[in-house]
């Protein structure tokens, strides 16, 4: 298992201005994530400090990405599917299978922006409509499900409801997920239909869902799992803290330290402005921080 002082989980603002800090503070740091991923990647900018004119948002990036390398930092475009406690620090699995051990993390992953709800969706939340496999899953026990995405939160989702349910539907025009990940799908029972999800069918509970290709698959449950894991699903299973106003965003300090020990967060995670000025001042403070943080423990342990 590698060991890193520092990962980063989030390849945003956020995310690269926290590596490159943190690698110019000598920390052996891993930011972890895909760049298209980020809401800046297919934005443009100019109201930021030193923009002369309009700049892409991919340029942005991977200027940045650039800098963090230049400095030592690593990176890997994989999405991050469990983090856990562990006797030195946390635990970080990778969605190709991989576990690496983290002594801090920064969680700058951004916020989840759903795309367009799709009809008969809005009604039956609840009634079979999901949005989290680890929550829900078990009460489709024996049952025909659908996971609706096309990320690695949908793989996941579909293969671990794929020992729950009777009988696990993936639907996804395409795939953005390693090859590892598509490996085990292959190997699993799920059955990938290559299309879109247009409507939730049911009045009182979920009954079916139509898809673009005019296939109704009978389901009785549909999870929509878009993007990556969630950053607060991540978040809540170290018990780190949301905001008590609406529990939508990861509470921090002024030194962007959440209630665990060890676990910052920085970025729109931390709620609005959504603006990539703030992304990168709460980046910066969070990778000064956990060094510090990390510092500090090292010399509490050789005391």
């Amino acid at each position: 298992m590698k060991n890193y002082d520092l990962v980063i989980v989030g390849s945003g603002p956020a995310g690269l201005q926290a590596a490159i800090h943190a690698a110019r503070r000598k920390l052996r740091t891993l930011v972890l994530g895909k760049l298209e991923a980020s809401a800046l990647f297919r934005a443009h900018m100019e109201n930021y400090f030193g923009l002369s004119g309009k700049v892409s948002g991919e340029e942005l990036l991977r200027t940045g990405l650039e800098q963090a390398l230049r400095f030592g930092a690593e990176h890997r475009p994989e999405d991050v599917v469990a983090l856990e406690m562990d006797p030195e620090g946390f635990r970080v699995k990778l969605e190709g299978g991989e576990e690496i051990r983290a002594g801090a993390l920064i969680l700058a992953l951004g916020v989840s922006r759903r795309k367009k709800k799709i009809k008969g969706e809005d009604p039956l939340v609840g009634k079979g409509v999901s949005y989290c496999v680890d929550c829900d899953g078990f009460f489709f026990r024996g049952e025909p499900v659908a996971v609706v995405g096309e990320g690695s939160a949908a793989v996941h989702g579909a293969l671990t409801l794929s020992k729950i349910a009777s009988e696990v539907h993936l639907v996804a025009e395409d795939l953005r997920v390693s090859e590892a990940l598509r490996r085990e799908l292959k190997a699993s029972p799920v059955i990938w239909h290559r299309a879109r999800a247009e409507e939730v069918l049911g009045e009182e509970s979920v009954t079916g869902l139509r898809l673009s290709t005019g296939e109704v698959l009978s389901v009785k449950g549909v999870f929509f799992e878009e993007g990556a894991k969630g950053a607060l699903e991540l978040a809540t299973a170290l018990g780190v803290a949301l905001d008590p106003e609406n529990m939508r965003y990861i509470q921090v300090d002024r030194r962007q330290a959440t209630n665990v020990p060890g676990v910052f967060a920085a970025g729109d995670v931390t709620g609005p402005p959504f603006q990539v000025a703030k992304a990168v001042g709460e980046g910066c403070v969070a990778a000064l921080a956990a060094a510090d943080w990390l510092a500090e423990k090292k010399r509490a342990a050789g005391a």
